[in-house]
């Protein structure tokens, strides 16, 4: 008998532990790499299958040494596994979340013992993925372990020696250097995951929702052979969040174990797994029937949502462009009135000079046809979000509109936009102070700041980066609830036109995550925007215009939203349906009520989704 080992190291260095609470909102003690040490040989997987010294890797000294049993295999029979292993953990096949060195241990370990590899590091990238960072994160990561692999699978190592690959090729290194995917190509699939053993076959079905597992011999069943491909095909093609595609090679390790456990007796069987109880089964090569398990297999994990029977014409008519606020002002006269309330405050003549000088070249900037060099760009934004801090401390908010009312232009470029990225502190520094006096924010600086609010969500992107975390999402809900009830028509329009923008991205966020059969966002600050729009709609009894942004944006907050019972009760409570109805009554909307049909319509169809 051999003694197995699994050696545990921190890739982040103990950076994890420090900053994972405050950049993902949960505590993640460490990135795990991890190899199995037995028969003196330290074996891990990355660019391939590699095997050294142990504690000799260019990982360096592991911070964990666990003891996972002994095995009662020989050094022969081991070494044929790790052969057998080598086609299948290629360098091409690695992926950072799915199928990586903690993927490779658990099987070996699986192989040798029965066991499996602790869960806090087999349920790692699991938590990662359920983090707003992580969600963000994955398609990025997806595409960068999609790319055609750049050189042929190399063959797997002997155990007797072998050498470790070098720092820099490794996948980590291989993450960092390769250049950001283009956003159109990022996608959610996952790799077939490899399970050799039974134990390792358990625990996949254990860490995974749902999952479809191919149990194959392709090397001595011409019926495998045709399926093999389609099967990695359908993996590509049948995505879900939770499901997981498994391939069980019967003649690679002890492939015809994990077989026998399920009760296999042909090759090829698919079997289809829910919460690891088995849900539907297929002998043979017959692919359409096979398409129709995965497919009924991904309806039980994400069965439809109760809006997707009902017709709602125009509901899901509402466009989901933003509104925006691209009027020009006459430039020249702004900036003269700002400049005059810069050089009263300023305390020298260099600082006049300097804002003087900074503020001409924004004004080429905000020029229709402006097209500055890139690096020119991005030093004008870098130092006019500079100048912004200092001005938003230095100057009261009643002469900070103009100002506002400059970064509103700006945004509604594609350049800016794309350029703002690090330069963003001094359009936050403005609406901080807009949050923070609420509705006693004097009227013109209140007015820009709403617009600015607005057109910030002319690129998504943008949006995302201003407003990436779920507090500063709050912050800026907070705000609306208080403009939503003011007196004034305008701030009321402006108002509703930000919540009509954030419903819009929400409701994206919302048909992106049904299509690919992800979790979609489930939003605390959601209920409170929610109550405040009824809220704002029981008391708007004047302007038609405002009266139909604030529908369609309950609309799009209330449409297919995550967790739709608990909001119906909350809609009923709130006597949304009632309000909705009163709108088209004489007196609930102007003198007889709504007149334009196509607000009727929408008022009608949204009344009848909240009884």
């Amino acid at each position: 008998m051999s003694k197995v080992e699994l050696y545990v190291y921190d890739l982040s260095s103990g950076m994890a532990r420090s900053l994972s609470l405050q950049l993902t909102g949960r505590q993640i003690d460490g990135i795990w790499h991890t190899s199995v040490v037995v028969f003196g040989k330290e074996v891990f997987y990355g660019q391939g299958i590699s095997v050294v010294s142990p504690g000799t890797s260019h990982h360096g000294r592991p911070l964990q040494i666990l003891d996972m049993g002994l095995t009662h295999l020989d050094e022969g029979t081991f070494q044929e596994y790790i052969d057998e292993l080598s086609s299948h953990y290629t360098a091409d096949k690695y992926h950072l979340l799915e199928f990586n060195c903690n993927s490779f241990t658990n099987d070996v370990v699986g192989f040798l013992t029965g066991g499996s590899i602790p869960g806090f590091i087999k349920d790692l990238p699991a938590d990662f993925l359920n983090t707003p960072l992580g969600a963000a994160l994955r398609p990025t990561i997806d595409s960068m372990f999609r790319g055609p692999p750049t050189a042929p699978p190399t063959p797997g190592p002997s155990l007797p020696s072998g050498t470790s690959p070098s720092p820099s090729s490794s996948p980590l290194a291989s993450l960092v250097s390769r250049p950001p995917p283009v956003p159109e190509t990022a996608t959610l699939t996952a790799p077939l995951q490899l399970a050799t053993n039974p134990s390792s076959l358990r625990s996949l079905l254990n860490s995974h929702k749902a999952a479809t597992v191919l149990f194959t011999a392709p090397a001595t069943c011409a019926p495998c052979r045709v399926i093999d491909p389609f099967f990695s095909e359908l993996a590509q093609l049948r995505t879900a969040e939770g499901l997981a595609y498994v391939k069980v090679d019967l003649d690679v390790g002890l492939g015809r174990a994990a077989a026998q456990e399920w009760g296999v007796s042909a090759t090829p069987t698919v079997m289809c797994f829910l919460k690891g109880k088995k849900r539907g089964e297929v002998r043979g090569a017959n692919v359409r029937e096979i398409r129709t398990q995965v497919d009924l297999l991904i309806c039980e994990l994400y069965p439809p949502h109760p809006h997707t029977r009902q017709d709602l014409p125009a509901i899901q008519g509402i466009s989901l462009s933003p509104i925006l606020f691209s009027q020009i002002p006459k430039l020249d006269s702004a900036l003269s009135k700002f400049l005059s309330f810069v050089n009263a405050a300023s305390a020298s003549e260099g600082d006049k000079k300097r804002y003087q000088f900074l503020f001409r070249q924004v004004l080429l900037l905000l020029e229709p046809q402006a097209k500055l060099p890139p690096a020119q760009l991005r030093s004008t934004l870098q130092a006019w979000s500079a100048a912004t801090v200092d001005l938003a401390a230095l100057l009261p908010e009643g002469e900070l509109f103009p100002l506002a009312d400059f970064w509103r232009l700006a945004v509604l470029s594609s350049p800016v936009a794309h350029a703002l990225s690090g330069n963003i502190e001094g359009i936050k520094s403005l609406l901080s102070l807009a949050y923070y006096s609420g509705a006693s924010t004097p009227r013109p600086y209140l007015l820009t700041t709403l617009r600015l609010c607005a057109n910030l969500f002319a690129y998504p992107d943008l949006a995302r980066l201003v407003f990436p975390s779920e507090g500063e999402k709050q912050d800026l809900v907070s705000f609306l609830v208080c403009t939503l009830l003011s007196d004034d028509a305008g701030i009321r329009t402006a108002t509703a036109s930000v919540t009509f923008n954030l419903g819009a991205l929400h409701q994206q966020a919302v048909r992106q995550a049904l299509e690919k059969h992800t979790r979609p966002p489930s939003e605390d600050w959601i209920i409170e925007v929610v109550s405040a729009l009824i809220e704002a709609l029981s008391r708007e009894t004047s302007s038609e215009e405002v009266v139909h942004r604030l529908v369609a944006s309950l609309a799009l907050f209330v449409f297919r939203a995550p967790g739709w019972e608990e909001l119906r009760e909350l809609l009923q409570v709130l006597q949304a349906q009632e309000v909705l109805l009163d709108k088209l009554l004489p007196g609930g909307c102007g003198e007889i009520g709504v007149r334009q049909k196509s607000v009727q319509v929408l008022v009608k169809e949204l009344a009848g989704l909240c009884a």
